[in-house]
């Protein structure tokens, strides 16, 4: 058996919609627990890279309260 050389976080899915998300990801964009609150799959990289993704509160219009955020119009 191969043991990874690094702690693995353990921690793979958003808080927010429970999508898969990497180590990596939670390590860059989440709190300082690499614990991920929003993913691209529920919020906007304008909003992840703002402090979305680690839990903070971002001036930039939440795409699930705001239509039309997400990358299309909103439906009628």
């Amino acid at each position: 058996m191969t043991v990874a050389p690094w702690p693995s976080a353990g921690r793979s899915t958003c808080l927010h919609c429970d999508s898969f998300i990497t180590d990596r990801f939670g390590r860059v964009f989440g709190d300082e627990n690499d614990r991920v609150h929003r993913c691209p799959e529920c919020d906007t990289y304008a909003r992840l890279t703002r402090g979305s993704a680690a839990g903070k509160d971002v001036e930039v219009p939440d795409p699930e309260t705001s239509p039309g955020r997400h990358g299309g119009e909103p439906d009628v």
